[in-house]
């Protein structure tokens, strides 16, 4: 495949985004073909249409290097936080039957409870082998420490058994139901500011009757109504990164996606597991009679069930599509997709990075189905318009579940994460992208925080972000430069070696048609100094 010689890639640059290996050393661009190739998994001879390589239009997760600190972050009361460093996922390729591990293989029709509700159906499998025994495991929670359900598919469980486990779920559930913690709430609001008190270990609104059973207890006093509209601030993230790892976003990402969604034409936004974003729109909502956005959480964490209604939060495990209310909570959320016969409503969410995307995808997929239940014309065409909060690396993994999403450039930031945060360079700064359904060019970024339009691309992206004329795309999603990224890839000792193999290749291709390389402004004036002493 030919490619130009001395051809700039227009890829230079500093900030986020690829420099270009061929203007920056002035020599054969087919070593920049190879690290584009490496790096992106697309080439496109002759600058047209990027055309796969083996079939993705993204960069084959393994081959890029998982930024550190990554350990399950979100913005949302969620669990299954990634395990082992290295491995988002926790036990790597556990959705991947064949590739050795343990395969997702869903949730069945007469799957077992454990308090989180029904458990997924897991196979351990082995490459040339045959496929293990199979066995249900809890949903929601990696850490046996945590929730330590496990059954056998074949399994014969006793009445004894059964009886036990029953009795199990119910003394692990919480100690108020959503109704009653409702009715608590507008008894606490009447209450004068001094007889107002919050446990802080107990998570949990006190009225004075309940005072002296914490007294040992760290409390807070004189809880305001502002504390009460932000309950975010006021509740302790959940940040076991085996369980729970609860990261909110910062006030700048979550107006930004506020601003975006008010300016696309939302009106009701479907916030699963983004406490922060639904918080800030009740606040506005509260305020102000022409702020028209409503939201219903959805979410895990049955603590906020202390501070919105039912028909504001549901508790709702993301991973097996389960609403702990029942038929009740599920209804009121068919009831808030079904307003305006579907039209105007959003789903945002923001999962924990460890959580396995083939269960979230699952669970999206049925919210979408309850939306399209509306009737409307045209909806069962459609999908339902989605905000999928999530890093980089797994676009590969959302694209199989959803083909129609594209991964937009703006970086999310989160308030109570050391490395997540906006302005930092390199490696340091935030991976986590929006991937969503809606057409690219509608996503306005902000242009004062660095994004740019691609009028090739027809698409926001980061200023650092230029466009390859080689790929014909903006191919940049690691958030530093080829170079370094290189250097990574080079730590390990498989991708070492066939860099190098697929280097001396090009090399032996090359070496027969010598490229011609001006010498240095300083070399050039030696050597004029030399030719005149000379003459």
């Amino acid at each position: 495949m030919p490619i130009e010689e001395n051809k700039c890639h227009s890829l230079k640059g500093t900030g986020p985004g690829l420099r270009c290996v061929v203007c920056r050393a002035g020599s054969r661009p087919e070593f920049w073909f190879i690290s584009c190739v490496l790096l992106t998994g697309v080439f496109s001879p002759g600058g047209g249409a990027a055309a796969p390589l083996g079939g993705a239009v993204t960069p084959a997760a393994p081959l890029l290097p998982y930024p550190s600190g990554g350990e399950g972050c979100r913005e949302g009361g969620g669990n299954m936080a990634a395990s082992g460093e290295g491995d988002p996922e926790g036990l790597y390729g556990a959705e991947r039957p064949g590739a050795g591990g343990l395969a997702l293989l869903g949730l069945a029709p007469s799957a077992p409870s454990c308090p989180h509700g029904p458990a997924l159906l897991f196979v351990k499998t082995s490459q040339g082998k045959e496929e293990g025994r199979r066995f249900y495991a809890c949903s929601a929670c990696r850490d046996r420490k945590d929730c330590n359900f496990f059954q056998w598919e074949d399994e014969k469980v006793s009445e004894t058994r059964l009886a036990a486990r029953e009795e199990y779920n119910r003394n692990h559930q919480p100690p108020f139901t959503h109704r009653q913690n409702v009715e608590r709430y507008k008894n606490f609001v009447l209450l004068p500011l001094s007889k107002r008190r919050f446990c802080q270990e107990c998570q949990q609104l006190l009225f004075p009757a309940e005072w002296e059973k914490h007294l040992d207890h760290q409390l807070l006093c004189n809880i305001s109504t502002a504390q009460l509209k932000s309950p975010s601030q006021l509740l302790y993230p959940l940040e076991n990164k085996k369980t729970n790892a609860q990261y909110l976003f910062a006030d700048r990402s979550c107006q930004f996606l506020l601003d975006l969604i008010i300016d696309l034409g939302f009106r009701r936004v479907l916030s699963v597991g983004t406490p922060r974003l639904h918080e800030m729109i009740q606040s506005k909502a509260s305020q102000g009679e022409d702020f028209r956005v409503r939201s219903l959480l959805l979410d895990i964490d049955f603590r906020y069930s202390q501070f919105y209604t039912e028909d504001e939060f549901c508790h709702y495990n993301m991973f097996n599509h389960y609403f702990f209310g029942g038929e009740a909570a599920r209804e009121a959320c068919r009831k808030f997709l079904h307003q305006d016969n579907g039209g105007r409503v959003i789903m945002v969410t923001d999962p924990p990075f460890g959580g396995l995307v083939g269960a979230l995808a699952a669970s999206f997929k049925k919210l979408m189905a309850m939306w399209k239940e509306t009737g409307k014309e045209g909806h069962n065409n459609q999908e339902m318009p989605m905000f999928w909060i999530f890093p980089y690396f797994f676009e590969s993994r959302i694209l199989e579940f959803f083909p129609s999403f594209s991964m937009m450039d703006y970086q999310v930031d989160y308030d109570n994460h050391a490395l997540y945060k906006h302005g930092k360079t390199g490696r340091r700064q935030s991976p986590v992208r929006i991937f969503t359904n809606l057409t690219p060019s509608m996503i306005v970024l902000p242009v004062e925080e660095g994004y740019r339009f691609c009028t090739i691309c027809q698409r926001y992206v980061s200023s650092g972000n230029q466009h390859c004329e080689l790929c014909n795309s903006c191919t940049s999603k690691l958030g530093f430069t080829v170079i370094i990224a290189i250097a990574v890839l080079f730590k390990t000792t498989l991708v070492r070696r066939l860099m190098l193999a697929v280097l001396f290749v090009a090399r032996q291709v090359t070496s027969a048609v010598p490229v011609p390389v001006s010498p240095a402004p300083e070399q050039l004036a030696k050597l004029m100094k030399s030719k005149s002493r000379k003459l």
